[in-house]
């Protein structure tokens, strides 16, 4: 399939769960032995299944991966992770809210990837066949679980303030 804006769209939206996935080996890794350490280990795991979906998708539609746009996602998940540092230089709860903030929007974007997909298919008959409605509900399911820790990271992030 040669649609350019189809080829964007989805390396875009690649380039985010690379993005992610980084940023929650990062929290992983700060985290490990904690339940908020599981918790981003599990949440990894979902997204980058998801991400395989799309990768999936991409290779059926013999759409190329684009090296230039996995540069500026690792680019700005590295600004995203200098901002974090500069918010919360102890690496205490701000930085875990802000991140955790990062990841529902990525989310919200991946729930709104699957909702466009499976509305363009109507017209696109190459985009029929996956199972967009479990796709989007996993990101809701994803969602829900994030926002349960990001809640308990504000209140955490904001008593500590005052």
């Amino acid at each position: 399939m040669a649609n350019e804006h189809l080829a964007t769209y989805l390396n875009d939206h690649m380039a985010g769960a690379v993005s992610a996935i980084e940023l929650m080996d990062s929290f992983e890794a700060v985290y490990a032995g904690q339940a908020v350490g599981r918790f981003f280990a599990e949440l990894r795991a979902d997204v980058d299944a998801d991400r395989q979906e799309l990768e999936a998708l991409m290779d059926r539609l013999h759409i190329s991966q684009s090296r230039p746009r996995k540069v500026v996602a690792w680019l700005g998940e590295q600004a995203t992770q200098l901002k974090l540092r500069l918010d919360d230089s102890t690496g205490g709860s701000l930085r875990l809210l802000e991140g955790l903030d990062f990841l529902v929007a990525g989310i919200e974007g991946k729930r709104a990837l699957w909702i466009a997909l499976h509305a363009a298919s109507a017209e696109v008959p190459e985009l029929q066949g996956m199972d967009y409605e479990r796709l989007k509900q996993r990101a809701v399911e994803q969602r829900q679980r994030a926002e349960v820790v990001r809640r308990e990271a504000a209140k955490v992030a904001f008593s500590s303030e005052s």
